[in-house]
């Protein structure tokens, strides 16, 4: 006998329409000599264990489980064969992707559960949704990672129906009156039809005044709202999200009632509406136990899906700069992973440079690209799409899920094939060189687009720095045709310059010890090589376009210091560009002491001041202000006190003579990101 398990996060005693059917499911499995039950999901190792022993996993909802994450991981780990039953819209951190139907709803998706459910319905033996709307709203996310998919027909228990000639003017509403239902649909209603009479079978939600024509009853079970709807005339079923199917919706036009009524109701996109009530009474009939037909080949098949690869794919990218190419490299190599050949068109530049770098992939010149010699063209154009060419890729997620550009990129690709990871992990991208004698960092003060560029005196003031306390460091500085020079403000004259073409700087920059940029296509270069980087942003912020490498360390000029949202015209109208010239030479070099840090360098007896907070002096106390916290330190000997203050005369701290009852609150100082340790750079580098 097979053992059947239902995964679902509410107690099916609730008759709502998943619970509902539920019921009617495990009623037929029973019939037909299953082992069938429920688990709540309320404690994880038990929902593990009766995996284990499972035939076949039915997955229903999990939102409300505080373990989601984790069993739908397990699921996907354990391999068992599983159907994904979808009620909502479950991905969806709200369940309702009130997105699709409000522009004004951004980044209203958690990224980690969004990813899983795509791996989810792209595992799954047979991904049941509840009416065709349903599915391609669910296809507009995720693409042909909905496998196997299957379309109920709503699950109305059509025996039970209870039509009535003579049908009565009152007009229900079932269920909770709010928003989402179309409460306020229905209120307004009530409201320009003051003769009618109005009953809502549940409680009220809505934050407004109600007209005295609605009343409120209790709820009503399933066989009782049958019973009412055949009696009812007119019925309103407007609800403000896309209605995965509407079970009530469904029962409503079976019962014969006049329906005032929107685009958003599931059940309406089946061919059988409005107009074909026969064939919805026999299709809706025997939805359950074509369900269970599904189910009883799955429980007793282990053969596995075999899904083609792409053949001859070609990858174009028309719009964008540098970095914009440089964060496609992962999605490139997903697609290479389902294609027989991959073949990514670039400009005549680039092709030398990609030809060196990109593995098992081949670079053309996009003046040589012949379409007619592909099976599939792919367009990533730009990220978030807003222009119109052939083949363009769309980025479902640009305003949905908040993340980085790169895996925008990858969902892009992900949604053409069940195969493709959306999975982010490869660094590098590129093969880096090794460093073992005469290190030295690269900086880049230029940018594609200059208005984001830090100051040129800036960054020779940086490099003066740098050079201060790491003389032995060599520089190398990146100049490309049209950005500043920062030479004529350097003192120092042991720097290389690095003008050549794309191949010169990725020979420098793949063997820097770190690097140094703004928001532009060298930095996103070095990132490409998992560089160390330090960066500055000013008019553009680093959430989804930021250096993307195991060590980053940046500044947004904008915070505390501008609160304009820029945009292009905002950019080039901006007089003080106060997000880039606000942030001095010291804050950097604090990063990039930062960044030094983390690359596990032995810290010398020396320590940097954090220039983002001022201090003040207070009696025997010092005040340290930034821009979000402010931190008193409390002197309580002279002698630490007096150690402090002498200190303060210096351009850093000297912990040589650190008192000992200091060394606790110095270790605090440090914890909370007010001093840093100066590094001590270890010449030569060792491999």
């Amino acid at each position: 006998m097979k053992n059947i398990l239902f995964l679902h996060d509410t107690n099916i005693s609730l008759k709502r329409g998943a619970e509902l059917t539920l019921t009617q499911l495990l009623a037929k499995g029973k019939a037909l000599g299953f082992t069938s039950e429920v688990d709540l999901l309320l404690d994880l190792e038990q929902v593990k264990q009766k995996i284990q022993k499972a035939d076949l996993v039915i997955l229903s909802s999990t939102s409300r489980c505080k373990f989601e994450i984790q069993v739908l991981q397990y699921i996907l780990q354990y391999k068992i064969a599983y159907v994904k039953i979808e009620f909502d819209y479950n991905f969806c951190i709200r369940r309702n992707i009130l997105c699709t139907v409000d522009t004004g709803i951004k980044n209203c998706c958690n990224s980690e559960k969004f990813h899983l459910y795509r791996n989810i319905f792209a595992n799954a033996k047979l991904n049941v949704f509840q009416s065709p709307k349903h599915y391609q709203d669910h296809y507009r996310f995720y693409g042909e990672a909905i496998v196997n998919g299957h379309i109920a027909c709503p699950t109305v228990e059509v025996d039970k129906l209870q039509i009535q000639k003579k049908k009565k003017e009152e007009i229900p509403f079932f269920g909770e009156l709010n928003y989402l239902k179309g409460g306020h649909a229905y209120v307004d209603y009530a409201l320009a039809h003051p003769d009618k009479k109005f009953v809502v079978y549940g409680e009220n939600k809505l934050q407004r005044t109600l007209p005295e024509n609605i009343k409120f009853k209790a709820p009503v079970t399933n066989e009782e709202v049958l019973k009412i709807l055949g009696q009812t005339k007119t019925i309103i079923i407007k609800p403000v999200w896309p209605e995965p199917s509407g079970r009530l919706a469904a029962e409503a036009f079976l019962s014969d009632c006049e329906l005032i009524t929107n685009d958003r109701v599931g059940t309406w996109s089946f061919d059988f509406y409005p107009n074909h009530k026969a064939k919805a009474i026999k299709e809706i009939g025997a939805t359950i136990s074509n369900l269970w037909t599904h189910f009883t080949a799955l429980a007793n098949t282990k053969k596995a899906t075999n899904i083609p690869k792409f053949k001859r794919v070609l990858v174009r990218k028309n719009y964008g700069g540098l970095g914009d190419i440089f964060f496609t490299i992962p999605a490139v190599y997903k697609l290479k992973e389902v294609s027989e050949s991959l073949t990514y068109a670039l400009h005549p530049r680039l092709v030398h440079f990609f030809k060196t770098h990109l593995k098992e992939i081949n670079v053309i010149s996009e003046n040589e690209v012949e379409t007619s010699h592909y099976d599939k063209v792919i367009e990533l154009g730009n990220y978030p799409k807003f222009s119109e060419v052939n083949h363009h890729l769309s980025y479902i997620t640009s305003k949905k899920v908040k993340q980085h550009a790169i895996r925008h990129y990858i969902d892009g690709v992900s949604r053409l094939h069940p195969l493709i990871s959306n999975e982010n992990s490869r660094y590098p991208y590129f093969e880096k060189q090794t460093q073992t004698k005469n290190p030295y960092y690269t900086i880049h003060p230029g940018a594609g687009f200059l208005l984001k560029a830090w100051p040129a005196s800036y960054f020779a003031q940086l490099v003066k720095l740098i050079h201060d306390y790491y003389p032995q460091l060599g520089i190398k500085i990146i100049k490309g045709p049209d950005d500043p020079d920062i030479t004529p403000h350097l003192e120092l004259k042991n720097y290389t310059l690095v003008d050549g073409d794309i191949d010169d700087v990725a020979q420098a920059v793949s063997g820097a010890l770190f690097h140094v940029g703004n928001d532009a296509g060298i930095t996103h270069l070095a990132a490409a090589f998992n560089i160390p980087i330090a960066t500055i942003y000013g008019p553009t912020g680093p959430g989804s376009w930021g250096a993307f490498s195991d060590h980053t360390e940046l500044i947004w000029g904008k915070r505390g210091n501008c609160n304009l949202k820029c945009n292009y015209n905002v950019i080039i109208n901006c007089k003080d560009r106060v997000c880039l010239n606000k942030v001095s030479h010291q804050q950097m070099f604090y990063k990039v002491l930062k960044l030094l840090n983390k690359l596990k360098f032995k810290p010398t007896k020396y320590y940097f001041f954090n220039p983002e907070y001022t201090l003040t002096s207070i009696r025997n106390s010092y005040l340290f202000t930034g821009m979000e916290n402010e931190y008193l330190v409390e002197f309580t000997d002279n002698e630490s006190l007096e150690f402090f203050q002498e200190n303060l005369k210096n351009k850093h701290i000297d912990i040589s003579m650190l008192p000992v009852q200091f060394k606790e609150v110095f270790q605090g100082l440090v914890n909370l990101n007010l001093i840093e340790a100066i590094p001590e750079i270890a010449f030569p580098i060792k491999a």
